[in-house]
């Protein structure tokens, strides 16, 4: 959302997905029905147990640009990232860029070091200047393709630059949404002052659907990437991303699709993944004492009542956004990060590593400047690759409808005791979710072996924060 506010997966398989229907609001209401078969939704087969890294290409190298991120790329794959999300890479606009500290979010004054915000897009089929040339774009993405991974970009559809190309243009100003005076204007209800509202009420009608579907076409097919990540996807009619899931597919029937946005209909045919906030904010607040191990079971209800099997769910402890705005992951967990990584990375859905979590960082970039990560000594890159590693290779730990749901073993307490088992194997996981010591004794773990701990349960007393997975395989 824009705020001012290793390891090679399984072989590629092509998946036949249909063409798009003539009438597409009559197929996405048989889809919603549950009447039509032949027009679902398919995730990529590489996707079942994905792993995604966010990268923040302006704060990942000193240079700040693709080339030196690429080198970066074989180093990435060791943590066991399978897709790479690049934060948008499209050129920034000038016109109402905002800059300073995180704090303060004002326009800039001249002299300011404001890079602007990568949100505030002024071109959508072209190419930032401060991250290289084409070339470099296409060597960033077949480097990654060569290691294993996919890439995907970040894609603002809301809004645009207020000096955007489409404003020099009779034809482009019609795809926004104007004011009392016939003017662009920011989106309303907020203090995104640097960007421009486009008017998606009326996009069928004037054009903006057909020209947003192109320029995302146009990355697909001339550019090899794998699919978008889609910037506050909920302000933007589901409609549309139906729409251009199928023309998408046409070109690249394993296009992946994640949406900034926690709406189940957009599961129905448009979205593989989904943000998984309500589970985010939950965690925060257990880490800060105002919830506890109880108000994650009372969730997990909701979200399995609301979302179906199929649903890819992004878990995450950060991302730029939490990173820039909320704060650091020590700032808002404290002792409790990893435990909540081991939660994110087990209890369900799809695990996202924000550039630089896999050492720490305990910094708020800022979101305007240029604010490099200190990279230190990669301090939690065996702990990821660990905790990657056991998505990887366990089904029940798999995305989606090629995972399985976690079944509690503990109904109240401090402890999450949880297990997911399917195919011969057994994962069982216990986290103390609380800053107090807790006595517990982890029961029905014969045979398992203990894999990925941070505990200490000699005499059953498990330390705050700490943590234990067991895994069980059939002969």
């Amino acid at each position: 959302m824009f705020r001012p506010t290793f390891f090679c997966l399984a072989t590629l398989l092509l998946v036949a997905c249909s063409d798009a229907p003539a009438d597409r609001a009559s197929s996405d209401a048989q889809a919603v029905n549950g009447t039509d078969t032949s027009d679902a939704l398919i995730h990529p087969e590489w996707s079942r147990n994905a792993v995604i890294y966010e990268m923040n290409v302006r704060q990942h190298t000193p240079q700040g640009d693709l080339k030196s991120a690429m080198l970066d790329l074989a180093r990435i794959k060791q943590i066991g990232v399978d897709v790479i999300w690049l934060m948008p890479v499209h050129p920034i606009g000038e016109v109402n860029r905002k800059g300073g500290e995180n704090s303060n979010n004002f326009l800039v004054q001249p002299g300011s070091t404001s890079l602007g915000s990568p949100y505030s897009v002024r071109d959508y089929t072209a190419l930032n200047p401060s991250y290289g040339t084409w070339a470099d774009f296409d060597a960033f993405v077949a480097t990654a393709h060569d290691y294993g991974m996919k890439v995907i970009i970040d894609w603002v559809a809301n809004h645009t630059a207020f000096d955007a190309v489409w404003t020099e243009s009779a034809e482009g100003q019609g795809y926004y949404l104007l004011d009392g005076e016939g003017k662009i204007q920011p989106p309303t209800g907020t203090d995104w002052v640097d960007v421009a509202q486009l008017d998606w009420d009326r996009g069928e009608e004037n054009g903006l659907y057909g020209a947003m579907e192109e320029a995302m076409l146009f990355w697909v097919r001339d550019h090899d990437v794998d699919g978008f990540r889609c910037d506050v996807a909920g302000k933007v009619p589901t409609p549309f991303w139906n729409r251009v899931r199928r023309t998408l597919e046409k070109e690249e029937p394993e296009v992946f699709m994640l949406a900034e946005a926690e709406e189940p209909e957009h599961h129905e045919r448009a979205f593989d993944a989904s943000y998984a906030w309500e589970f985010h904010h939950i965690t925060n607040e257990v880490a800060q004492g105002n919830m506890n191990a109880d108000s994650i079971r009372a969730y997990l209800k909701r979200e399995f009542e609301r979302f179906p099997e199929s649903a890819y769910r992004l878990n995450f402890i950060t991302n730029h956004d939490e990173n820039s705005w909320n704060g650091t992951v020590e700032e808002r967990y404290g002792e409790a990060g990893r435990a909540m990584a081991v939660l994110c990375g087990t209890l369900f859905g799809t695990p996202l590593l924000y550039g630089g979590q896999e050492s720490e960082m305990n910094k708020r970039l800022r979101f305007f400047e240029k604010d490099t990560i200190p990279w230190g000594d990669f301090k939690a890159m065996s702990f990821y690759r660990m905790l990657h590693d056991l998505h990887h290779r366990h089904a029940p730990l798999s995305n989606g409808e090629f995972g399985v749901r976690p079944v509690q073993l503990v109904d109240e307490g401090d402890m999450l005791y949880f297990e997911r088992a399917s195919e011969g194997t057994s994962i069982k996981v216990a986290i103390n979710l609380s800053d107090k010591p807790v006595r517990f004794k982890p029961e029905g773990i014969e045979g398992y072996r203990f894999t990925f701990a941070r505990s200490s349960f000699s005499k059953d007393v498990w330390e705050p924060w700490s943590y234990e997975v067991f895994v069980k395989k059939d002969a």
